[in-house]
């Protein structure tokens, strides 16, 4: 009896290992990456990975409570609604050694100081005591030691200074013309203390402009008009900034309402703004904090991760019908609006940050600023020890390996996605990112041998981040650790469930 179930058994267990074999054949055949077929689809600013530091970090501001402080900052407060969700920060130190030194890491950068306290913005051009109140028409006062910080960190940190210039009602004279003379004291200021404002926008969220500061009933006829007078003002003043814009936020059904002028409105009006660059601002939804639905358990679907690209198709629209052939630029993005979720600072959302940096650079953007270096749970810095967070270790890796050629590497399997450049250590050499986002590990096939730089953590929920199995942590004088990669060997490359690798190949 025994031998006649074993004759039954025999050709059942075959099938059952011959159809694994032929499914991880399959699945081998899939993940093989060809390096002789990834035609080059693009190029990217040598600066694409860039940050911000917000206006209202350098004067000190109301920003973002952090979460765990809410509940008890409210307690004390007699703040209601929106503003109840924000507190005071005071000026961050641009001299500190250590941010310095871990933003010098991700350097070469662009550095955007704007937001929307930059919309309400006073430059004081003296060095006489801070104002004690603004002048009418502003809401807040910059300094220029405040502003020779934001210069001199540029400097240390191979920066290149973005911003933008107020909007407010004290931008007008009694006529309510607008007028250039605090974007000529900024402009003439920055060039005196031996620093350059490489790029402008006009003024920060112009979709949003009742929110920021912009005067009241402010429409897409006055936008044109004055923009006009600003570019015309800044072809003499500063002929070698470019010029941003309009850096609209938020259509295309990516976020809820608040919008006040689409970019339709704003751009449709003569004399018809164009610019030098096409720039937009992006986050996938708002955070917990503005009462939005975002939950881990969809932090790493398709759906979000490809979000990036459907905020994107909407502005690349719109640039196509008003300024053709304009380069563009995200100039501001995070994982949530509302200063991020609680988990923006964990391992989880380093897919969300490299898939954008990835798709992103496959669809012909040309540089991403990331908000911010070091404010509120969205930030790559904790705002306090200035210690990395999981994305500043994923932006470390692609500064360190990923080039501005961008190629085409194909589709593996559903659920691992891979992104290609042009090695930064090897000059005839390719970077490969591919990330797994599923719960099972898989193999990749590589035709030659690679060094890998494997991410890894022990939950998705966690600020603990491997390199090959090591915990990455500063020295013990805060800077960077060494940063090394292990030799593979050609052949199949374990991927494991929820792992990101960057392969680097020599040729």
């Amino acid at each position: 009896m025994k031998k006649l179930l074993l004759i039954y058994l025999l050709p059942l267990v075959s099938l059952v290992s011959y159809a694994q074999n032929k499914n991880t054949l399959e699945q081998t055949k899939q993940n093989a990456i060809d390096l002789k077929a990834m035609p080059l689809i693009g190029k990217v600013d040598e600066r694409y990975q860039s940050f911000n530091i917000e206006m209202c970090e350098v004067i000190g501001g109301d920003f973002w409570i952090p979460y765990e402080l809410v509940d008890s900052v409210k307690k004390h407060s007699n703040k209601t609604g929106f503003a109840a969700l924000k507190w005071k920060i005071e000026p961050i130190n641009l001299y500190d050694k250590k941010l310095r030194n871990l933003a010098s890491a991700l350097g070469p950068t662009y550095v955007r100081v704007s937001g929307t306290w930059a919309n309400g913005v006073y430059f004081q051009n003296n060095d006489e005591p801070k104002l004690t109140s603004p002048p009418n028409g502003f809401k807040n006062i910059l300094t220029r030691q405040q502003w020779k910080g934001v210069i001199d960190f540029c400097k240390a940190v191979n920066g290149k200074l973005v911003s933008s210039f107020p909007i407010s009602d004290g931008m007008r004279d009694e006529n309510g013309k607008w007028q250039p003379q605090q974007v000529k004291a900024i402009l003439e200021y920055t060039k005196a203390a031996g620093g350059e404002i490489s790029a402008a926008e006009f003024f920060n969220e112009p979709s949003h402009a009742s929110h920021g500061d912009a005067p009241r009933g402010y429409n897409g006829d006055q936008f044109a008009q004055e923009f006009s007078l600003f570019k015309s003002f800044v072809a003499k003043a500063a002929p070698n900034m470019t010029i941003l814009g309009p850096g609209s936020t938020g259509e295309g059904g990516i976020l809820p309402s608040g919008l006040d002028l689409s970019v339709d409105q704003l751009l449709s009006p003569s004399p018809k703004p164009t610019f030098d660059v096409f720039t937009y601002h992006y986050y996938g939804t708002v955070s917990k904090r503005c009462l939005g639905a975002q939950k881990p358990e969809l932090a790493l679907t398709a759906d979000w991760l490809s979000k990036t690209e459907k905020g994107l198709e909407f502005y690349q629209r719109a640039r196509d019908k008003y300024d053709p052939g304009a380069p563009i630029w995200l100039t501001e993005t995070a994982e949530t609006a509302c200063g991020g979720n609680p988990w923006a600072v964990t391992y989880i959302d380093s897919f969300r940050y490299l898939e954008q940096l990835g798709r992103l650079a496959k669809k012909g953007v040309q540089v991403v600023m990331h908000n911010t270096l070091t404010r509120s749970e969205y930030a790559l810095l904790d705002q306090d020890t200035h210690n990395p967070r999981p994305n500043y270790w994923a932006a470390l890796l692609w500064n360190k390996l990923m080039g501005n050629q961008v190629f085409d590497g194909g589709q593996l399997e559903p659920g691992i996605d891979m992104f290609v450049h042009n090695s930064k250590i090897h000059s005839t050499g390719r970077s490969v990112l591919i990330l797994n986002t599923t719960e099972k590990a898989t193999a990749v096939t590589i035709p030659v041998g690679a060094t890998q730089y494997l991410l890894t953590a022990d939950e998705l929920l966690t600020k603990k981040v491997k390199l090959n199995g090591s915990e990455l942590k500063l020295t013990t004088d805060g800077n960077v650790p060494p940063i090394k990669g292990k030799p593979v060997k050609k052949g199949q490359v374990i991927l494991p469930a929820h792992g990101i690798v960057f392969l680097e190949f020599n040729k």
